[in-house]
Order: structure tokens, then C-alpha cells, then sequence
């Protein structure tokens, strides 16, 4: 009897330890309930409860966690179906609130998504949901996490994860962003088109302007070249002029001084003059001509008394080298 005894007082008191003794793994929250009425939370760790009294209530994660909202139609505002589903990332921050303001927080957060998803997707077109995708996360995030917030829980994500409209529509939207595709196709083949035509013109336009600029100083150059040409032939014609104004004027004064025996030197020196170029010429073979052998004598004679007048040939004499 002493055996039985002691070891039923051995087994009362581990039962006793293992009662008043919770050791609460780190990312959990444990709720105490005493004689069935919520008293205190258990933090991570080693924890002492009051034996027979005090009980483990609620086991809660408080790390974020995930929940899948099943896939569901939703219609739009203009009464087209679109098929959406969504994911929800929450986290409990009050224990207490989680365990006892809601009956089943995973099944209530989840009707909570589905009701606002066909809230927002249905006041909205078609073409505004498939594009306003971000949009339609906040939105439903802002409502979801308002709505939870009592059950001491955070909604840290909402996230539509599929938007499917039926097959026509699909193929209807496909169509048009082909053509939308071809339009900008054509758009930017017709801007590149314009562009190159735009080059071509400024690019002819100057090699017009660099070609009359060409021609423009080649043209003052020639003109310059002209003037000068006429400029120097000017002066060369000036020259000749002067040269045979002096000439006339010495002959005059010969002529003055001398009289018809001076003519007739100088008509006696062109006529020599003449002969000998007929005679250097180079398809010159035979020369006849009619000369008057009076006339030569008489030109020779005024050139004898020419050259006696001036003191070149002396009284009697012949005329000298």
C-alpha cells in the first residue's frame, strides 16, 4: 500500500509540473483561460501556469501568413463575365482579439475578400479592370484590413492573382490589339517614311545652296579675272598710245624741221619694213611686184639729204654705217 502510494503521489506531482509548466515556440502566442475565461497570453518561452486552474485556449501563429480565395465570376459594369481570383497575406498582432472576436478568422477573411472583389471588379468596365490592376489590389486592401481590424489582425497584401474574360472576348481583345499592333506599325512606317523624305529635301536644298555659292564666287572670280584682264590691257593699250603719240610727235618735229625729205625717209623705211616681212614669211617661195625704180631713187635721195641735214653724212660724201 506504501508502494501504491508513493507512486500515485509521483504521478500527481508530473502531472502537476507538466500542468503549470508551457514552454510557447518562438512566432506563437498562447491564450490562458481560467475556468473557461480568457485571463492573460502566453509569450514565446518558458511560462508557469496555476495547476487545475489555469488552461492552454487558443494556439495562434503570428506570422504573416497566406490564404487562397477560391476562384469565382465576377460581372462587370458593362454585364461582362470575368473570372478572378485573389491571394491574402495577413498577420495577427492581438492574440486575444484573433482567439475570441471571431468564430474562424481564415473562413471570415476569406468572405470578406470575395465580397469586396465583386464590390470593386463590379463598378468597374471591363477595359479598367484589365488595366487597373494595382488599382483594384489598394482598393481591396484599404477595405479588407478596415474590416479586420477589430479581429486584431493586419492585411498586409491583397493581390489579384488571375483575371480571365470568357473566349470571345478574349479572342474580341486579341484582334484589336493586332490592329492597335498594325496601326502603330503603319504610324511609325509612315513617320520614318516622312523623316526620310524631310533629310532628302534638306539635304538637297543644300547642296543647292553650297552649289550657288559655288557658282556665285566662281562667277566673281571670273568677273575679278575680267577686270583685271581689261585692266592690264588698258594699261598696255595706254602704253602703245603714249609710245605712238611720242612717235608722232618726234616725226612731226622731223617733219617740221626737215620737210618732204623726212616723209620720204619714213615712207622709205616702211616700204623696207614691208619688203622684209613679205620676205621672212614662211610660205613666201616667189615675191613679184611692180616698182617704180624713180620712186625708190627719189626716196633713197630725200633719205641722202635727210641724213646731210642732220649732219650724218658730210658734203660730198656717201652715207656711213
Amino acid at each position: 500500500m506504501e508502494l501504491v502510494a508513493i507512486l500515485v503521489l509521483v504521478a500527481l506531482v508530473l502531472i502537476t509540473l507538466f500542468l503549470a509548466v508551457r514552454t510557447v515556440p518562438q512566432g506563437e502566442q498562447w491564450t490562458v483561460e481560467r475556468f473557461g475565461r480568457y485571463t492573460r497570453t502566453l509569450q514565446p518561452g518558458l511560462n508557469l501556469l496555476v495547476p487545475y486552474v489555469d488552461n492552454v485556449g487558443k494556439r495562434l501563429s503570428m506570422k504573416e501568413e497566406l490564404l487562397d480565395v477560391p476562384e469565382q465570376d465576377v460581372i462587370t459594369r458593362d454585364n461582362v463575365m470575368v473570372r478572378t481570383d485573389a491571394v491574402v497575406f495577413f498577420q495577427i498582432l492581438d492574440a486575444s482579439a484573433a482567439a475570441y472576436e471571431v468564430g474562424n478568422l481564415a473562413s471570415a477573411i476569406i468572405n470578406l475578400a470575395i465580397s469586396n472583389i465583386r464590390t470593386v471588379i463590379g463598378g468597374m468596365e471591363l477595359d479598367d479592370v484589365l488595366t487597373r490592376r494595382d488599382e483594384i489590389n489598394k482598393r481591396l486592401l484599404d477595405a479588407i484590413d478596415e474590416a479586420t481590424h477589430v479581429w486584431g489582425v493586419k492585411v498586409t497584401r491583397v493581390e489579384i492573382r488571375d483575371l480571365s474574360p470568357p473566349p470571345d472576348i478574349a479572342d474580341s481583345m486579341a484582334r484589336q490589339m493586332k490592329a492597335e499592333r498594325d496601326k502603330r506599325a503603319e504610324i511609325l512606317e509612315a513617320e520614318g517614311a516622312k523623316q526620310s523624305a524631310v533629310l532628302k529635301a534638306e539635304g538637297a536644298k543644300q547642296s543647292a545652296v553650297l552649289r550657288a555659292e559655288g557658282e556665285k564666287e566662281a562667277a566673281i572670280r571670273a568677273a575679278e579675272g575680267r577686270r583685271e584682264a581689261a585692266f592690264r590691257d588698258a594699261e598696255a593699250r595706254e602704253r602703245a598710245a603714249i609710245a605712238e603719240a611720242e612717235a608722232t610727235r618726234v616725226v612731226s618735229e622731223s617733219i617740221g624741221a626737215h620737210g618732204v625729205q623726212a616723209i620720204q625717209y619714213f615712207v622709205a623705211q616702211k616700204y623696207v619694213d614691208s619688203l622684209k616681212d613679205m620676205a621672212s614669211a614662211n610660205n613666201s617661195k616667189i615675191i613679184m611686184m611692180p616698182l617704180e625704180a624713180s620712186g625708190i631713187l627719189g626716196s633713197v635721195s630725200g633719205v641722202t639729204e635727210l641724213l646731210k641735214a642732220t649732219g650724218a653724212v658730210p658734203p660730198g660724201g656717201k652715207p656711213g654705217a
